[in-house]
């Protein structure tokens, strides 16, 4: 501002939380701007300064006191801020923290944007009717009768042109009606399929949910994530699909599924600022880079509430921008600072107190909090301080016991939400219905579950050893003050020492800037594009690479691209021709390539599991092996080496991996093999914890069979992603013995381990493997998960050992056809034969099949395929070794200590030898 002859005027700008801070001098002429707690302490304070000259706002929960003055140009002093930590923790000690600089100039920035916030007189818009924007057989798909105003603005873009969008609008403001409108069009309007990406599975149950009422008018809606097995007929016949982007990526690698795909008309990408996640954006970059391509119909419909450089995205997609300033409620944040300690855990302690204090405040004017915390642990400690605060007895209640922490947090209206707490579901529910009035998370709330409140606390700026991303923080931020709960007004705060606190004022000023990540996994990508056709040759991996946001923001070299063709024909997934002037050189991934791209294995970790097991010397019993083939995994999936557990687990996992996975039972002290306990070892290293989890799969099953809160001592929820991730590269390992791309003792303990880890709720054995698998391709893929089960059980209880009965009618089960279930015998391994004499070893078996045969002084192997049903190698190389063939469909049959894996040895109690001839469950 300038005194109306073109100087500028300085600026003494205050947020005052204490009404009894010492105020600075007040400079003649400046602009001066008062923020003040909107409560009776300050009303004196506000009339006084406002008789001085100043302007004054009033913010509810206001927690900072910071002042800004600058002097303006032409004198020696530089614009500065002063900063105070928090009053609620501060104590009667008094000190500001001063700063220039550019950590002046972002406290600067942020008073200016909460001023803005609390501006007075902001009419608020009136809704509009959904018939006056949509067409009218339309309106039945829409919830509600109304549209706010940001729907209002944004979906007449939407369905009049059919241009791409990026559409930025704040949390809370409706976007999932503007992707309703999207697909609504692309289905309705064009006939085309419509598909909706989502970043994570949380999201796909929550947006499947809001879809029920379309498949009840008659949409087919099919949903695509992890956990849920697909349907290729039920896809074909969807007009929408809702998938996380990994899924979405892995189905339009599927060749059966082209057509399908060729058939969208629309990809409406929710949270498209995930872009710039280094986990999830590189997939997603890669995915919109194809559908960018200039030959490409698909439209693209982007929605995000928090990226900076909207503009560029929308540039580089071709897109139109709609930027959306309409909120439905009025949200603020700051940043309370606490003062740091050499001591952590008194910082800690710290966070904990102002954490505590804050949510309290809040909840006292009857308002819900949402408090997120960096750590399962913290959310358990926090919580458990708060319901003190509210007069619980928390003494004796250790933050590692988590039935009494819940039993105790309850009783005082506090749920705990975290992946792994048993009680989230319950949580949720009673926030919602406000019968809990706090909530303390990690911040998978934020991105997968819409619990909006009064107010957030974020207690840390850390999760594990990184820092919160930004755009994290603000998604933690936006669940204030949404609309749908009576909340008018949002205050989100996070809490800071001082030490970060100007550091993370620039950074939420400047807000998410997206930037490509593709780099991180472009042999990935570039793989993945081979595999489905559209990248042929150098030059087309070069045009390819055009397209990608890594170019567009300035990556033009390309080096990267090259060098990722090399590697990639370095480790045996493509075949790369001579260049030549035309094309540059021809690309064809190879069979590995294939496989490696068809199961999203990132194939810098598949070259290094390759390269770690091809200089392993084969074991020689199948104890061994399965335990250094776990150890493999263990060290070279990053995932699987780098899973922990909490301090409450450590000492399990360590006994665990001592033990191999062999679980103590009664009260001897003794394993159910026999042998001693081991003393407890030193805490787990590296790894360990997928060790001790796949360890005690493999070794004591029985321990998998019921619903359990904990393992052997350790927390199920820190197990169960290892049991998660490990089956797809033990698949990826086992679909290699018929390439021969790995040592055939590797492909047969990953196929039979891999089935026992993912059908672990079975309980098999060692052997159970064939059998596993024959219930897989009787299911089928779409009816994996309820029918495996079933007829494991069947097969089981009849005293089959592996999928070796003798031909007949197909089980009451088998959702093959007839035909395809005699095929399915035909191409068993119990079909195969392996003859040896003095001079040669003979296979004889299903077509397409291959013999591989080793020697025991090697460490190689040789393969053969079976031509015409058989093939013979000279005797010689199976000296000391091993024989195995493997058919195309997935099956096995070995010699020497690999034959254990033919079929689970012994039966189980009870069962009985019947009904050899016709297979398991035939007649139920």
């Amino acid at each position: 501002m300038d005194p109306g002859d073109g100087r500028p005027r300085p600026i003494l700008w205050l947020k005052i939380a204490d009404p009894a801070v010492p105020l600075p001098e007040i400079p003649p002429g400046a602009d001066i701007r008062v923020l003040l707690p909107a409560d009776d302490r300050c009303t004196a304070l506000a009339e006084a300064l406002e008789a001085g000259g100043a302007q004054v706002r009033r913010v509810p929960f206001l927690l900072e006191t910071e002042f800004v003055h600058d002097p303006g140009p032409g004198t020696p002093t530089p614009l500065v801020a002063q900063s105070e930590p928090c009053a609620l923790v501060r104590g009667g000690r008094r000190g500001m923290v001063r700063s220039s600089g550019a950590a002046a100039r972002a406290a600067r920035d942020a008073f200016a944007l909460l001023w803005h916030t609390h501006a007075p007189g902001i009419e608020p818009r009136p809704p509009t009717p959904v018939a006056d924007i949509l067409p009218t057989d339309w309106a039945r798909f829409v919830a509600h009768p109304t549209l706010n105003p940001a729907q209002a603005e944004v979906i007449p873009a939407v369905l009049g042109s059919d241009r791409n969008l990026v559409v930025v609008a704040p949390t809370g403001a409706g976007k999932t009606i503007i992707g309703m409108a999207a697909t609504l069009k692309a289905m309705l309007h064009q006939g085309r399929r419509a598909v909706w990406l989502v970043p994570q599975r949380s999201l796909t149950d929550e947006l499947d949910r809001e879809l029920d009422a379309w498949r009840r008018q008659g949409v087919p809606v099919e949903r695509l994530s992890g956990e849920h097995a697909i349907d290729v007929e039920r896809l074909r016949h969807a007009r929408l699909w809702v998938a996380t982007t990994e899924k979405f990526e892995a189905v339009s690698r599927t060749s059966s599924l082209r057509d399908a795909i060729d058939a969208v008309g629309c990809v409406v990408v929710d949270e498209i600022h995930l872009l710039g996640d280094d986990a999830r954006g590189s997939t997603l970059e890669a995915l919109l880079a194809r559908i960018r391509d200039i030959g490409s119909s698909v439209r693209v419909v982007g929605l995000s509430a928090t990226v900076s450089n909207a503009d560029e995205i929308a540039d580089w997609l071709r897109a139109a921008l709609i930027q959306v300033s309409w909120r439905a409620s009025q949200l603020s944040w700051q940043l309370p600072m606490i003062t740091g300690h050499a001591d952590w855990n008194v910082t800690d302690a710290t966070r904990t107190r102002l954490a505590a204090a804050i949510t309290h405040q809040v909840a006292g004017t009857g308002g819900s909090v949402l408090v997120f915390c960096g750590s399962k642990r913290n959310v358990r400690r926090t919580a458990l301080v708060i319901a003190a605060g509210r007069g619980a007895s928390v003494t004796g209640v250790h933050p590692d016991d988590v039935q009494r922490v819940h039993d105790t947090c309850a009783a005082a209206g506090i749920g705990l939400h975290y992946k792994g707490w048993d009680h989230r579901h319950d949580a949720e529910r009673a926030f919602r219905e406000r019968r809990f009035d706090v909530l303390v998370a990690t911040p998978t709330v934020a991105a997968g579950v819409n619990l909006p409140a009064r107010a957030v606390v974020v207690r840390d700026t850390q999760v594990g050893l990184g820092t919160f991303d930004v755009a994290i923080v603000q998604q933690m931020f936006g669940r204030a003050g949404r609309v749908g709960t009576g909340e008018r007004e949002g205050a989100a705060f996070l809490i800071t020492d001082q030490d970060e606190r100007a550091q993370w004022q620039a950074r939420l000023v400047a807000g998410n800037r997206v930037r490509s990540q593709i780099h991180a996994s472009l042999p990935d990508h570039l793989l993945g594009e081979m595999v489905r056709g559209t990248v042929r040759t150098i030059g087309e991996a070069e045009q390819w690479w055009v397209q990608t946001l890594a170019f567009h923001q300035g990556n033009r070299s390309l080096d990267a691209l090259h060098a990722a063709v090399r590697f990639l024909d370095d480790a045996g997934l493509v075949e790369r021709e001579p260049q030549n002037d035309d094309d540059k050189g021809a690309l064809t991934a190879t069979d590995l390539g294939s496989l490696t791209a068809r199961l999203m294995v990132p194939s810098t970790i598949g070259h290094a599991l390759r390269v770690a097991v091809g200089a392993l010397a084969t074991p020689t019993d199948a104890d061994h092996a399965e335990e250094i083939l776990i150890d493999i995994l263990a060290i070279h999936v990053p995932k699987l080496a780098q899973a922990s557990v909490g301090d409450d687990g450590k000492a399990a996992v360590t006994n665990l991996v001592a033990a191999r996975g062999r679980v103590l039972h009664g009260d001897g002290g003794r394993h159910d093999d026999g042998s001693a306990a081991p003393e407890q070892a030193a805490d787990p290293q590296r790894g360990d914890l997928a060790r001790a989890a796949l360890l005690t799969a493999a070794n004591s099953p029985e321990m998998f069979g019921r619903s359990t809160r904990d393992i052997a001592g350790v927390p199920a929820a820190a197990i169960y992603p290892v049991l998660e991730e490990a089956p797809r590269y033990l698949h990826w390992l086992a679909s290699q013995g018929l390439l021969g791309t790995v040592h055939p003792w590797i492909a047969i303990v990953a196929a039979d381990l891999g089935r026992r880890i993912r059908w672990r709720r079975c309980q098999p054995r060692r052997g159970a493997g064939r059998l596993l698998w024959m219930c897989e391709q009787m299911a089928t893929a779409s009816h994996l998960p309820e029918l495996v089960p079933r007829m494991w059980e069947a097969a089981t209880a009849r005293g089959y050992p592996a999928p070796d009965w003798r031909p007949g009618p197909r089980p009451a089960l088998c959702e093959l056809d007839d035909a395809g279930y005699q095929e399915l015998l035909r191409e068993r391994a119990c079909n195969v034969s392996i003859t040896t004499d003095d001079a040669r070893v003979v296979a004889e078996g299903p077509a397409s099949s291959v013999l591989v045969v080793w020697n025991g002084n090697e460490t190689g192997y040789h393969l053969r395929p079976l031509r015409r049903g058989t093939a013979q190698v000279p005797a010689a190389l199976t000296a000391g070794g091993g024989t195995a063939v493997f058919t195309w469909r997935g099956d096995h049959k070995a010699t020497g200590w690999l034959a254990r894996y033919a079929g689970v040895s012994g039966r189980r109690p009870g069962a009985g030898l019947v009904d050899r001839v016709s297979g398991p469950d035939r007649g139920q």
